[in-house]
């Protein structure tokens, strides 16, 4: 059995555990961070990087390297309605610089790339690691066991632990945290595509009939691939999702754009647990990040965004708890409330416009209107931006003064 002590144990080496190393080694923390798969590794997902995510990026001198991947800037969010009319939401009117660019970058890519600069940084780093145990002294959470990828028994022990490990995390699972709710679940299905005409610099969002309430999107990637997939709120599947996804590439609004296309994989399904439900994501010794804290937007389906903003927020709540030796659940509270101030109102707007999503004639409506005006468009981008005062956004008038002006 081999032991070792750290401020932070960090259990997975996706997206908000990588940006928690480098946040904490900034900070001066020591840092063991653990993942059970071997990097690189693909993960199941939309692979949309949104302007929230670009802000961190940019925060970690990360922007220039990560759009130097192979993968497709983005420029333009489409929605499209069931009657498939359409409405582009140009992301360059904003006025914040680090919003001007998205991207859509396999995950097999990005996350060896967030891996790779973390190792560079963190104390120690562990493939092929299987957590087993989540360790205690008393009530308050100490470290992790688990195996080596050869199959040794390992103690890590930790000041704090991060369960960054997505969203069957074992962290929450073990602490009884872990909770499937079909009203707050999202489940998706993705599909790498070559050949599928008409790619630009925009993802494409469709609420189309085949797959209401939910969506079917399109996004490019390099070399002429593109992510094609579906989601739909688990509560709502009342069908086989492969089919689905395959009646919407065929219908009489795709079926010219997909006529040529080869798929690269079969169709892989995966569970979101959205931030329509404000789960317990702290405790003693702990905080939970990312999906396994299920932050995932209610209404597009990203995650990387709020995960990358809970792995920032983590660290700075571990950093102060540490240094005043204080690692209890009163204390971490402030990780929740520094991380519902930023995210919760945009959390709470998505959740209504999912509920519009469950609307054919109010899809119709909203996405008719911002089609005719400029300015909802551009609303819908300063909401998207951040730029909207987040009490606008809390405020029904608001909604219905922009829809009816």
């Amino acid at each position: 059995m081999l032991d070792s002590t750290y401020d932070i144990v960090i259990v997975g080496a996706g997206p908000s555990g990588a940006i928690a190393t480098l946040y904490a080694k900034r900070a001066g923390l020591s840092v063991c961070l653990v993942d059970k798969e071997t990097f690189p590794r693909d993960k199941i997902c939309g692979d949309a990087l949104s302007g929230k995510a670009v802000t961190i990026l940019r925060e970690l001198d990360l922007f220039k390297a990560v759009g130097d991947l192979p993968g497709a800037k983005i420029h333009t969010v489409t929605f499209g309605s069931p009657d498939n009319t359409l409405v582009d939401i140009d992301l360059t009117r904003s006025n914040r610089q680090d919003f001007l660019t998205g991207f859509v970058i396999r995950r097999k890519i990005l996350d060896n790339f967030l891996f790779s600069k973390s190792r560079e940084v963190a104390d120690t780093t562990m493939e092929g690691f299987t957590v087993r145990e989540v360790l205690k002294e008393g009530e308050t959470v100490c470290g992790v066991s688990g195996k080596s990828e050869s199959g040794e028994s390992i103690e890590l022990k930790a000041k704090v632990v991060f369960g960054a490990d997505g969203f069957n995390s074992v962290i929450a699972r073990k602490l009884d945290l872990y909770s499937h709710d079909p009203k707050h679940w999202v489940v998706a299905l993705r599909c790498y595509y070559k050949g599928v005409k008409d790619l630009t610099d925009q993802i494409e969002l469709h609420y189309v009939d085949e797959v209401i309430p939910g969506y079917f999107w399109i996004f490019p990637l390099e070399d002429g691939y593109a992510n094609i997939g579906i989601g739909m709120l688990h509560e709502y599947i009342k069908s086989d999702l492969k089919v689905a996804l395959n009646n919407a590439m065929t219908s009489e609004a795709f079926k010219a754009r997909f006529a040529d296309a080869e798929p690269m994989e079969e169709p892989i399904g995966w569970n979101l647990p959205v931030g329509s439900k404000h789960r317990k994501n702290h405790g003693n010794g702990f905080m939970l990040l990312g999906d396994a804290a299920g932050l995932i937007d209610p209404f597009t389906g990203e995650g990387i965004g709020n995960a990358f903003f809970s792995a920032k927020f983590a660290v700075a709540t571990a950093e102060r708890a540490i240094e005043s030796g204080d690692v209890s659940a009163s204390s971490l509270a402030e990780y929740d409330q520094t991380l519902w101030d930023e995210i919760g109102d945009e959390l709470k707007v998505s959740h209504r416009l999912q509920e519009i999503g469950r609307s054919r004639t109010l899809l119709n409506f909203v996405i008719h209107k911002a089609e005719r005006s400029q300015q909802v468009r551009d609303t819908i981008m300063g909401m998207m931006a951040n730029e909207v005062p987040k009490k606008q956004l809390t405020n029904p008038l608001f909604y219905l003064k922009l829809l009816f002006s």
